[in-house]
């Protein structure tokens, strides 16, 4: 049994929605990082950095989002292609894309345009460009295909679709962006995306364009 230490963040949901899709069975341990509780000290002797999301299978802890859910797609051979097959290296590709470009340039315009909104008019400008330069960047790459990599999904998509369902935080309209928009609603309709959104609390619906 897999435990998953998370919340209801982007992030969190990546590990969420896996688990359902892989249908693997996990307890969630609900992790409020509004009220400071990643900096427990109970928390932090698995999570160094005290954030989430973090998994323990058996003993072994991992966390960062994109090593857990290449971890999960290892240990079950499914979400990712064949080693050293060219799906396999588009899926890495973008699963990289999303960790260390889309993720923080979103997560950047979410605590400007959402949480601190009129604090600075230059960051709002700056982190809703890059914002919208990396919508048409996913925007081709849909171009013609069901899911990111081609015609399979993979932890590509799933990496990268929780941060898309914040559209609303980062002032996007997914109607400029029709491949995005057809794929992210393609996905939501999957009911492993829907329960996995939920995690770890049923608070809120997937937002819909």
């Amino acid at each position: 049994m897999i435990t998953l230490y998370t919340w209801d963040t982007p992030n969190g949901r990546k590990i969420s929605i896996a688990l359902e899709e892989l249908g693997l069975d996990y307890d969630v341990i609900p992790i409020n990082i509004h009220t400071g509780e990643q900096h427990a000290p109970e928390f932090s002797k698995i999570s160094p950095s005290n954030k989430i999301p973090v998994i323990n299978d058996g003993g072994r802890i991992l966390f960062e989002s994109g090593a857990i859910l290449l971890y999960l797609a290892q240990k079950t051979a499914k979400l990712l292609a064949s080693v050293n097959s060219e799906s396999y290296w588009q899926q890495i590709i973008w699963l990289q894309w999303q960790v260390g470009n889309f993720g923080p340039s979103v997560g950047q315009a979410h605590h400007f345009l959402h949480y601190n909104k009129n604090v600075s008019t230059y960051s709002e400008q700056r982190y809703l460009q890059q914002t919208l330069t990396l919508y048409e960047d996913l925007n081709q790459q849909l171009s013609g295909k069901d899911f990111v990599t081609g015609s399979a999904l993979s932890i590509a998509d799933i990496s990268i679709w929780p941060w898309v369902a914040r559209f609303q935080y980062h002032k996007v309209d997914l109607n400029t962006f029709a491949n995005v928009k057809r794929w992210y609603l393609q996905l939501a309709k999957r009911p492993s995306f829907e329960k996995g959104y939920k995690q770890p609390f049923i608070h809120q619906d997937i937002p819909l364009p």
